[in-house]
């Protein structure tokens, strides 16, 4: 061992030795390897994404200034490290295996879902083992040739050693003045808009993820991650105007709820809420011609039941958006529109639609047939007021899997057993997870959009069987149905490419049908008539149901009278709502003075 030891030494000394002669033989080549490394490595990450040298060529010509910029971005990324270190081999290292991983998750990212790489997606970063179970990694002799070479210029770094000479003051100076050009550019948009704008980088406010493409194809990867970072920091929820107590009093002073009235019509009915995965009706686009008989069984529920269209807040992803929206009854747009609002929350007791049903002796409950580590939720969610959380690990019926994730079959069986064994009245939450992507082709499904219409047929008939249940077993029950989002296909054969979807249309793909079935009398004369946000229908359920109201509830009953939809991503012209940000504000990061008047109470209810 001593012996291996002392001969790996001895190659070691004499490969730094070698080095350092380098430094002083080689002056003209060192200065070129430092000097050309930011343009270089800009240009071979812009051609990872492109996937093609002469797309590359043909965006050079088109938008040069976009392609400076990101060098000269990787310049000051650079130099900074460069200063620290006085090591030109470290800054070329770590600078360009960052960027490279950066821009190839960017690459698999678009080819799994169709949808750009953001600041945000970083958070996702703790789940990587579970993200895996759905990204689509393909690994093209392309792309190892360009990393190859990538990985050459480094190499030629290390070996060559190019030394910087300068004394402390000076390259903290420098480190400095670097650090503060990536703090302004990123934090103050006031300063950032002009130079973007020098540099011809697109910076249309994305407001749907088709629109978010169409940026991407005008900047590419660096400067498209730099301008979006800038417009999402920018987007940070500030405290609205005159916010305190007496602001959010008056805004309910003349709201009438029925809080203190027991209404005969309250059954205090099982509620039962279905966030499929990705399920939505394609059969709204003629050209697909999709098979009658994949939502036949949709059909018979809705003959059977009161439905709509509502408009959900997330396309293609970010399931937590709606999850949001439904659990809170409020919606994104007052936030921003956060990716993931959840990391919004401080950590206190949530003001929740679960909470509400909780404080009228419902037995509250979570299910979702997925990692509960998954967006953070086994911890989150445990301040939602749930008296119980199911997850892939402990569910309490028989698990089977449809494809690569648990039937959604085994999420109808756990709510049906959770009603036959649970005395008082259930809340349940469903997550599903069965018509998650990848939508993988086989012999039997020749594209993306067969495997996936193959699950939600699959899915629909456990549905009807589920309601078929319920509707035999006489214990009053209410179950709601809604996707949560459009699915997201492979972004190099996506069908929204064939039918022509884009920012200026996008607002179609987020509108979701949805169903409201009983196995009792509601009345139905309370639904409303037209399109409404996915966050109402928690209200429109408690409506429905004739459930003891507070003043808050019966406000938003109000507002959506008012403002039936409230979501940038339908519709970026809908002006903001002083109350309906305010309440929102209260709720997830301010004061919650509206705590006491949000939820009813047991007492004023009727069994």
């Amino acid at each position: 061992m001593k012996r291996l030891l002392f001969i790996i030494k001895s190659h070691f000394d004499t490969l730094t030795k070698k080095r350092l002669e380098n430094s002083n033989k080689y002056k003209a080549t060192n200065i070129f390897l430092t000097l050309a490394f930011p343009i270089f490595l800009a240009s071979m990450i812009e051609i990872i994404q492109m996937k093609s040298f002469k797309g590359f060529v043909l965006f050079l010509f088109s938008r040069p200034t976009v392609l400076l910029f990101s060098a000269i971005l990787i310049s000051i990324l650079y130099a900074i490290v460069i200063f620290f270190t006085k090591k030109v081999y470290l800054a070329t290292t770590g600078v360009g295996a960052a960027l490279t991983t950066l821009a190839i998750v960017e690459l698999f990212k678009f080819n799994t879902s169709g949808n750009h790489l953001i600041l945000t997606d970083m958070k996702m970063a703790v789940n990587i083992n579970k993200l895996k179970s759905f990204a689509y990694i393909k690994i093209t002799p392309q792309l190892v040739i360009l990393c190859l070479i990538i990985i050459a210029y480094l190499v030629a770094v290390y070996w060559f050693n190019p030394v910087i000479k300068t004394n402390v003051k000076k390259r903290l100076a420098s480190a400095s003045i670097c650090i503060a050009s990536i703090v302004t550019l990123l934090f103050a948009p006031s300063v950032a808009m002009p130079v973007y704008s020098f540099f011809n980088i697109d910076t249309t406010y994305t407001d749907n993820v088709f629109r978010i493409n169409e940026k991407f194809e005008k900047n590419n990867f660096l400067a498209f991650l730099a301008q979006t970072t800038t417009e999402y920091l920018s987007r940070k929820v500030k405290e609205p105007e005159q916010y305190d107590k007496e602001a959010i009093t008056s805004m309910l002073n003349n709201v009438q709820a029925n809080s203190n009235t027991t209404s005969s019509k309250f059954k205090k009915p099982n509620v039962i809420m279905i966030m499929s995965e990705a399920f939505t009706d394609f059969r709204k686009f003629d050209e697909l011609n999709i098979d009658p008989s994949t939502y036949a069984a949709f059909d018979r529920i809705k003959a059977r039941s009161f439905s709509s269209n509502a408009v959900v807040p997330t396309f293609g992803a970010y399931t937590v958006r709606t999850e949001f929206e439904l659990n809170f009854g409020l919606p994104c747009k007052s936030l921003n529109d956060p990716n993931m609002p959840q990391r919004l929350l401080l950590n206190r007791p949530q003001q929740t639609i679960p909470a509400y049903f909780k404080t009228l002796g419902y037995d509250t409950n979570y299910i979702h047939t997925f990692d509960k580590n998954f967006y953070g939720r086994n911890s989150v969610f445990a301040n939602y007021g749930f008296d119980n959380m199911y997850f892939m690990d402990n569910m309490t019926v028989p698990v089977e899997n449809y494809e690569a994730y648990i039937s959604d079959k085994v999420i109808f069986n756990q709510v049906e057993q959770m009603i036959k064994n649970t005395d008082e009245p259930v809340f349940i939450h469903t997550t599903t997870m069965q018509n998650h992507q990848p939508y993988n082709p086989t012999p039997e499904y020749a594209t993306q959009l067969d495997s996936y219409l193959a699950g939600v047929k699959d899915m629909l008939g456990n549905l009807e069987k589920m309601i078929d249940d319920l509707e035999k077993s006489g214990e009053p029950t209410v179950v709601f149905m809604i996707g949560d989002h459009f699915p997201c296909f492979k972004g190099e054969d996506s069908i929204y490419n064939t039918l022509g979807i884009t920012g200026d249309n996008a607002g179609q793909m987020y509108v979701q049908p949805y169903f409201i079935w009983s196995n009792y009398q509601l009345d139905t004369s309370k639904a409303p008539t037209s399109m409404v946000s996915s966050f109402y229908l928690p209200y429109v359920i408690m409506d429905m149901i004739d459930a003891p109201k507070s003043e808050f509830v019966q406000a938003m009953i109000d507002k959506m009278k008012t403002v039936p939809i409230y979501s940038t991503n339908y519709d970026n012209k809908i002006p903001n709502d002083k109350e309906l940000d305010m309440f929102t504000y209260d709720i997830v990061l301010g004061n919650q003075y509206l705590n006491g008047v949000r939820n009813a109470t047991s007492t004023n209810t009727s069994d």
